[in-house]
């Protein structure tokens, strides 16, 4: 059947709206989010900062990881078992998806195909990340001497909170059950931690708040719960799904005016944020 002029007109303009609504096709049949236009873009939550052990390997799609993310908009967060290529994903979700601009930073200690992807000869990149709004500078990666059952390591970059310059520190101790393994790993951390009056320590440290091995960070920081100290007396939000307290934001020359722990179904750690007295 041969078609007029006039209803191949009518079929284009009907397959430009369908562009429109659904927007372009990625291969594979996915569909690519379009960027929000600049009056909906949303604004971060002004000296917010969220520290989140995203789970690895778990079945989460970082469209989901993204929203939860953006639920609590931090100006920074700090992400444990991070893949690169994940990273890379929520970092575009938030921007397209939730009109949420971040710089980052990467904090990789091993290279794990079974992790992170990729072919055996080049496996995705594996550890830690960092997103700000502002910008960030001096980063710095070092992977601990011995990281027990897996390579483990901190990242720090400085970036401005509260409209002044702050070191924020990132880590991920060894595993459980590996408590002689963590006190070498906090020594390390510690000793750089000390050489700056600002900081933020952010983290899966694997080990509850009166774990001996987290005594060299307790000397220097606070956990931003003030109610949460290393002794029986404390009282800390649990930030697992097993109900123990892992994950942590101490503070260093900084004051919290209040935290909030909250469960996600995406990971078995809770997302931690702080919201810090900008004066």
């Amino acid at each position: 059947m041969v078609l007029g002029r006039g209803t191949w007109l009518l079929a284009g303009a009907m397959t430009a709206v369908c562009m429109v609504l659904v927007g372009p096709s990625a291969p594979g049949g996915a569909l690519l989010a379009r960027s929000l236009p600049v009056e909906a873009v949303r604004d971060v939550v002004p000296n917010r900062v969220m520290t989140w052990n995203i789970c690895n390997p778990c079945e989460a799609s970082n469209a989901d990881r993204a929203a939860e993310i953006a639920t609590y908009a931090p100006q920074v967060i700090g992400l444990q078992e991070a893949c690169v290529r994940d990273v890379e994903g929520i970092r575009n979700h938030l921007e397209s998806l939730h009109g949420l601009v971040y710089h980052v930073e990467y904090g990789t200690v091993l290279r794990n195909w079974g992790r992170c992807g990729g072919v055996p000869w080049s496996a995705g990149a594996y550890g830690q990340a960092i997103l700000s709004v502002a910008p960030m500078t001096d980063p710095v990666s070092v992977e601990y001497p011995d990281g027990g059952s897996e390579d483990r390591g901190y990242m720090a970059v400085t970036t401005t909170v509260g409209g002044q310059p702050v070191r924020v520190f990132n880590t991920h101790l060894a595993q459980r059950r590996q408590e002689t393994v963590r006190a070498g790993q906090t020594g390390v951390l510690a000793a750089d931690v000390a050489r700056h009056d600002r900081a933020i320590i952010l983290g899966d440290f694997n080990a509850v708040p009166d774990a001996p091995e987290l005594a060299g960070i307790w000397a220097l920081a606070a956990d931003t719960d003030p109610q949460c100290r290393p002794s029986s007396t404390g009282i800390c939000k649990p930030t697992t799904d097993w109900q123990s307290k892992f994950d942590y934001i101490f503070l260093r020359g900084l004051v919290p005016l209040e935290h909030r722990v909250r469960p996600t179904p995406y990971s078995d750690h809770h997302m931690l944020y702080t919201d810090l007295d900008p004066t």
